[in-house]
């Protein structure tokens, strides 16, 4: 059984990859047109993929 702590990672990880996912996938198409916006995204879209890269890092530590 996971801890709170491991378990708290994992769930914000998913978090991370669903909003992830929408900015790709949804903001950034809907926002075209409009340059102050889709930089904004594309910016957003950067930090969540370091929030990914670094809750895997602490995930995988506490599992190992």
């Amino acid at each position: 059984m996971l801890s709170n702590h491991v378990y708290n990672l994992l769930v914000q990880m998913t978090e991370e990859h669903k909003s992830h996912w929408r900015i790709k996938d949804i903001y950034k198409k809907d926002a075209q047109g409009c340059s102050e916006c889709l930089t904004f995204w594309e910016k957003l879209e950067r930090d969540k993929e370091d929030h990914c890269k670094e809750l895997e890092g602490l995930i995988k530590k506490h599992l190992s």
